[in-house]
């Protein structure tokens, strides 16, 4: 059996990313559910490395603080002035000095790239047994980048940064998409003869190639698939570019899996969600984070969940959910809130301007106008009527309501928690309960109405409401008249 080849990878995250103008590295801002670094990880995955060394620099706290988050076993190297990627390489190397093998070298700003890719690009390289392979593209616009220079049979004679270059080179449409594919020993050699001899003062990576040609080492060039994949982002403006062109990519996917986007210019699908054929997505919908959606459920238009799982076949309208698990053939919105900790089960509702917070509805359960449910358990089959309130904190502690099965909370009725209303309970409207209904009890505690005769014209005289009172006053005394002739 032959022995799996050694690889190591290392991914360049050190520097600042000026034109972003932010606090946050570049690296660290995010597309999709995951920052630029994150999904450049993801697509390092391919090499199945035996260690992945990331170098840091700008602000290195943060970025080791996210590498503990999504890649706690990458080694993060800090590159304290950035003297150029060579240079980065170098004091990679040197903090893995049993690396043998394979080098993968990747910029940490490149989201697009696929892990297919990084695999084809490492297998072309080791099936040709060469000392260095680059992967490049053919871009309309190469401007700002370095250029693919070819001997007279076609191969690799060098790569040149674009300010290093000549004219004739900068016409070059080929370009460095700064993915890389060493032979450790080779590498480690050519790095110890790098300058700083350039416009930048710097040690560049990619003269690496021309010191390998000048000795006869092979090397060659591997053309990405899909220029996309190349792509980095330098401003916002290219940020949101690659946003874009990421969510096309994630919303044709799902689609071509059977799920219905209905308006895919206009649904944004983080990469971390799942959705079950059958699942449709209308307009101006955000599924974030760990979001789920099962088969036949219906999301949108105009909503987002974050961190929400959907059961099968329920409806989610105009509605923002966070942390929140909605039960099969539930319906939720439309202009509904759930907080985390919100879960509803088969067949419950939450309705129009509801918001819900820590709660449960089980089975049935229906809370369908105007109400905030919070730390409450609402039984199956329970209703919670119009303008119901359930007051869960009072200043200091939150406590816990339990509305039984099958109970009928009337409209704009206050629940001062801690407190139960037992199954089969009833509430009547307008009722502020702070002590326990037990199960088939009526709980009402209304004050007895009483009606001040003549009110409005001793106390608004002259105005319009006085004015229809009157009028109204002499009809029904015209009435009473006329009734008494009969």
């Amino acid at each position: 059996m032959s022995q799996a080849p050694r690889r190591t990878v290392v991914v360049l995250a050190a520097g600042e990313g000026k034109r972003m103008k932010s606090a946050t590295p570049k690296v660290l801002h995010s597309l999709l559910g995951r920052t630029l670094l994150g999904h450049v990880l993801v697509a390092a995955g391919a090499a199945e490395a035996e260690q992945t060394v990331v170098v840091v620099g700008h602000q290195a706290e943060q970025v080791r603080e996210h590498l503990a988050e999504v890649a706690p076993a990458a080694v993060p190297v800090l590159q304290a002035v950035q003297n150029g990627t060579g240079h980065a390489v170098r004091i990679a190397l040197e903090a893995v000095p049993e690396a043998a093998g394979t080098v993968v070298v990747l910029n940490g700003d490149v989201p697009l790239l696929r892990p297919e890719t990084v695999a084809s690009l490492i297998a072309a390289h080791e099936s040709a047994a060469r000392a260095a392979t680059v992967l490049a593209a053919a871009v309309d616009d190469p401007s700002g980048l370095g250029r693919i220079v070819r001997d007279a049979s076609g191969g690799l004679a060098r790569i040149v940064e674009e300010r290093d270059a000549s004219a004739e080179e900068r016409e070059i449409r080929e370009i460095n998409a700064g993915i890389y594919v060493f032979e450790a020993a080779a590498l480690r050699a050519a790095l110890g003869k790098l300058s700083t001899d350039n416009e930048q003062g710097e040690e560049y990576l990619t003269d690496v190639f021309g010191l390998l040609v000048e000795v006869g080492s092979p090397v060659g060039v591997f053309v990405a698939p899909d220029v996309e994949e190349t792509l980095g982002a330098n401003d916002r403006a290219q940020l949101a570019e690659l946003r874009a062109l990421l969510r096309d990519r994630v919303n044709t996917a799902w689609m071509r899996s059977g799920v219905s986007i209905l308006d895919p210019a206009t649904a944004w699908i983080d990469v971390t969600v799942t959705l079950e054929p059958d699942a449709v997505i209308d307009q101006n919908t955000q599924l974030k984070g760990a979001s789920a959606v099962a088969a036949g459920a219906v999301i949108g238009p105009d909503t987002t969940l974050v961190d929400t799982s959907v059961g099968a076949g329920a409806t989610v309208l105009r509605a923002h959910a966070v942390g929140a698990e909605i039960g099969p053939e539930a319906v939720v919105g439309p202009f509904s809130y759930l907080r985390p900790g919100t879960r509803l089960g088969r067949k419950s509702k939450i309705g129009g301007f509801v918001e819900a917070k820590n709660s449960e509805l089980g089975e049935g359960a229906k809370v369908p106008h105007l109400s905030y449910v919070g730390d409450a358990t609402v039984g199956a089959g329970a209703n919670v009527g119009a303008g119901t309130i359930v007051a869960n904190y009072d200043g200091v502690r939150k406590s816990r309501t339990v509305v039984g099965e099958a109970a009928f909370v009337g409209s704009d009725t206050v629940l001062i928690a801690p407190v139960e209303v037992g199954p089969g309970a009833y509430v009547a409207a307008g009722s502020v309960i702070a002590k326990d209904v037990p199960a088939g009890n009526l709980g009402v505690t209304r004050a007895q109405q009483r009606n001040v005769e003549g009110w409005t014209a001793r106390r608004r005289p002259g105005s319009k409401s006085a004015a229809a009172a009157e009028v109204a006053e002499r009809a029904a005394a015209g009435a009473g008249e006329v009734s008494e002739a009969e």
